[in-house]
């Protein structure tokens, strides 16, 4: 078991994004240099365990033999390949946890400033323009090219 000691710098390592990637990224080095050196056991002892033959031995015996020490090694590569994928997967989404967390005081600012948008409409303020346009609201649409009248209710009732 390790002492709080042991801990201490891996939870500064913990608290800073980048410093986590750079301590992800040194780990996934290594276990692939280790990847690589496994791969290469695997290959010379697959060679000569196949080629270890005791006497009495038929022609697949050696290679039978073989099998399970070799079925080992597979999965131990694959596992170790897997293991060096999680380490980027984990990289990528310590990543995009910081950038949310460093996002979320903005959000909730603008969430919270919709919301009082909302509860009080009247303190929405008209957008600076044309001031005949401000105090007749979106009915007085003349400045846009559109001609009088502006509604079903300002047209005049004419005999059919």
């Amino acid at each position: 078991m390790t002492s709080p000691d042991d801990e201490s710098p891996l939870r500064g390592v913990a608290q800073n994004a980048e410093a986590s990637a750079r301590y992800l990224t040194d780990i996934q080095r290594t276990l692939m240099n280790i990847g690589r050196k496994l791969e290469t056991l695997q290959h010379e002892t697959r060679v000569h365990l196949r080629s270890t033959h005791v006497e009495g031995d038929r022609w697949k015996e050696a290679h039978l033999r073989a099998l399970p020490v070799e079925a080992a090694m597979k999965k131990t590569l694959r596992d170790l390949k897997k293991a060096v994928d999680d380490l980027e997967r984990v990289t990528f989404k310590r990543r995009a946890h910081q950038e949310k967390v460093n996002a979320l005081p903005a959000i909730r600012k603008e969430k919270q400033l919709a919301k009082a948008r909302k509860k009080n409409p009247r303190q929405i303020q008209a957008a600076p323009g044309n001031p005949s346009e401000s105090t007749q609201g979106v009915s007085g649409a003349t400045g846009m090219g559109y001609g009088n009248p502006t509604s079903i209710h300002d047209l005049k009732r004419k005999s059919a």
